[in-house]
C-alpha cells in the first residue's frame, strides 16, 4: 500500500533529479550523434502525451474526475500542447511557449505536488511522469535541439498568457471552478500562500510572472550581450589598421 506523499522526501527528490539529468545526457547524446535528435523528440512527446492521458484515466477509475479536473483549461495543460507540437514540427512559436510555461508554472508544480500519495502510486508516477517530462522536453528543445527564447518571445508570450487566463477566467465564471487558481489559492502549499488574500494575490501573480519571464530570458540576453561585444571588438581593430596608412 502506498504511503502518504512526502514532501522533499527521498522519492521526491529522485523524481526532480530524473527531470533535470535524462534531459541533459539526452542532449549531449545527441551533439554526440545528431542522427538521434528525431527519435528523442518523438519519444518526449509519446511521454507527455502518455502522461496527460494517464492522469486523466486515473482520476476517472478512482472517481475522481470531475468538471474542476477534467478539462484542459490548466497552465500545465496549455505547456504541454504547445512542447509537443515543438517536439513533433520543431516550431518557435510553441517552443517559446513551453519554454516560459514550463518554467513559471510548471516548476512550482514540481517542487509543491498537489498530490496526497507517495512513490509508488499511480497518483505520484502519472503526476510526475507529466510534470517532469514537461521540464525534461523544454530542456531538451533548450539544450539538445539548440532552440532559445528570443526578445520578440517576450511580448507573445504575455499576450498568449493573458488570453489563457481569459479562457480559464471565462470557465471558471461559468463552471465555478479553480483554473488557473484565480478564484482561489491551492489547498496544498505554494509559494501562493506568502501573497496577499484573493483576489489581491491575482495582480501579485502577473507581477511574479513578468519577473520570472526576465529571470529566464536573461542568459541568452547575456548571451547575445557578449556575442555582440566580441563581433565589435573583433572589427574594431582591424578598421583601424585599415585606416591608419599614410596619408598624403
Amino acid at each position: 500500500m502506498s504511503s502518504a506523499f512526502i514532501l522533499f522526501g527521498p522519492a521526491h527528490l529522485i523524481a526532480l533529479a530524473l527531470a533535470l539529468i535524462v534531459p541533459v545526457v539526452l542532449a549531449a547524446l545527441v551533439r554526440w550523434r545528431s542522427g538521434l535528435d528525431r527519435a528523442f523528440r518523438y519519444g518526449l512527446a509519446l511521454l507527455l502525451a502518455a502522461g496527460w492521458l494517464a492522469w486523466l484515466v486515473l482520476f476517472a477509475l478512482r472517481g475522481w474526475l470531475t468538471v474542476s479536473n477534467e478539462l484542459p483549461l490548466n497552465l500545465c495543460d496549455w505547456a504541454t500542447v504547445a512542447l509537443v507540437v515543438a517536439l513533433l514540427c520543431p516550431s518557435q512559436r510553441a517552443y517559446e511557449l513551453g519554454y516560459f510555461w514550463g518554467l513559471g508554472g510548471t516548476v512550482q508544480g514540481l517542487l509543491t505536488p498537489d498530490i496526497a500519495r507517495g512513490f509508488p502510486d499511480p497518483q505520484f508516477l502519472f503526476f510526475f511522469l507529466g510534470h517532469g517530462g514537461i521540464i525534461a522536453a523544454l530542456l531538451y528543445l533548450t539544450l539538445g535541439a539548440r532552440m532559445r527564447p528570443t526578445l520578440r518571445s517576450l511580448p507573445r508570450v504575455v499576450v498568449a498568457t493573458l488570453a489563457y487566463a481569459g479562457v480559464a477566467g471565462a470557465a471558471d465564471a461559468v463552471l465555478g471552478t479553480n483554473y488557473g487558481f484565480l478564484r482561489a489559492k491551492p489547498a496544498n502549499a505554494s509559494i501562493m500562500d506568502f501573497l496577499s488574500p484573493w483576489p489581491w494575490y491575482i495582480p501579485e501573480l502577473v507581477a511574479i510572472g513578468l519577473l520570472s519571464m526576465f529571470v529566464y530570458y536573461v542568459p541568452f540576453g547575456l548571451m547575445d550581450l557578449s556575442r555582440r561585444y566580441r563581433t565589435q571588438a573583433r572589427v574594431s581593430p582591424s578598421r583601424e589598421i585599415s585606416g591608419s596608412g599614410p596619408r598624403s
